[in-house]
Order: structure tokens, then C-alpha cells, then sequence
């Protein structure tokens, strides 16, 4: 049983060490510019977010117009609402056949598992809710870690075993991890 301190790889149910699937010292390509581009992806996700409930908003004020005040109470719904639509489209947007939202299409990334592993719907919703969270109780500049690790890793990918990669770039990577 031994480790490669440079390795830096994760701990197998059997004792080895399995390594990472993108190295920033192999393959310094599939992180460069991942920084910059991940803050341009999350303000196009931001506006495909917004947009539905904007209109969502706009179509309970209209009608509250027309109910004469009673569809106003479908308030207390928009705020729950937008949350949980957030949720499902970074979990479908992860966990579909690009592990990408649309935003990471649009600037050419993809997320993947440490190990190479596409992204899937919990974790794609995972990802979402402990970004929230970390943004919010430990202040945006937990943004900054991402500038200090080669892999331009953010606090909740640590937390959840992911790396964003450039797309663009075709290396081919280690097979993926067996489960059994």
C-alpha cells in the first residue's frame, strides 16, 4: 500500500490510490481559462434562469389584475418556485448527455467527476445548492480558491469530487474508475 504524494489522488476501497483523471501538470490545456470562463457561463445561466421567472412574476401580477387581487396570493408560490427551477435545470443541464448547463456550453466547458466520470442529476443539483450555500455563509470570495489550485477548482468541487475542463481541448482521459 503505498501513495504518491503527487498524486494526489483518493483513497480505493482496496487500499491503492486512484489516481485523478485530469492532471493540470499533464494536460495544462484542459484548464486553461476555465476561471474566466466559468464566471461568463454562470452569468448566461443566471439570465436563463431569470428569464421564465421573470415571465413567471409578470403572469401572476396580470393575473392578480384580472382575479382582482385574489391571484395575487400565487406570491407566496414564485419564491419556492424559482428555487426549486434552478435546482432541475442545473441537474438536468449536468445530467444530461453534455454535463454541461447551457452557459458551460455556450463558453466550452464540461463538468466531470475527479475520476472522469460524466456528471449526473443529483449531482448537477448538488453542485447548485452547495454553491449557493458556500457563496452565501462564507461571502463570494470563496470564489477566489479557484485561483489558487491548478485544477481552477472551486470550494464545493473539492467538497463534491468534481472538475470542470475545458471542452474544447481533446485529451483523451484514463478510464473511468470500475464500482465493483
Amino acid at each position: 500500500m503505498s501513495y504518491d504524494s503527487g498524486n494526489s489522488g483518493a483513497w480505493r476501497n482496496d487500499g491503492a490510490v486512484q489516481p485523478h483523471a485530469y492532471d493540470p501538470y499533464l494536460h495544462p490545456e484542459l484548464f486553461r481559462g476555465v476561471a474566466t470562463r466559468r464566471a461568463f457561463a454562470f452569468l448566461i445561466d443566471m439570465v436563463v434562469i431569470s428569464v421564465p421567472v421573470i415571465l413567471g412574476y409578470i403572469f401572476i401580477a396580470l393575473f392578480g389584475v384580472v382575479t382582482l387581487g385574489l391571484g395575487w396570493a400565487l406570491f407566496w408560490i414564485a419564491w419556492p418556485a424559482s428555487v426549486i427551477w434552478a435546482i432541475v435545470y442545473y441537474g438536468a443541464s449536468i445530467g444530461g448527455p453534455s454535463s454541461a448547463t447551457v452557459g458551460m456550453r455556450l463558453m466550452d466547458l464540461e463538468l466531470r467527476t475527479w475520476y472522469g466520470a460524466p456528471g449526473y442529476f443529483v449531482l448537477g443539483a448538488t453542485h447548485a445548492v452547495l454553491f449557493w450555500v458556500t457563496v452565501s455563509f462564507l461571502s463570494p470570495f470563496v470564489v477566489l480558491v479557484g485561483l489558487f489550485n491548478g485544477r481552477r477548482r472551486l470550494l464545493h468541487d473539492f467538497v463534491l469530487g468534481t472538475v470542470v475542463i475545458n471542452n474544447s481541448v481533446r485529451v483523451p482521459a484514463p478510464q473511468a474508475a470500475r464500482t465493483w
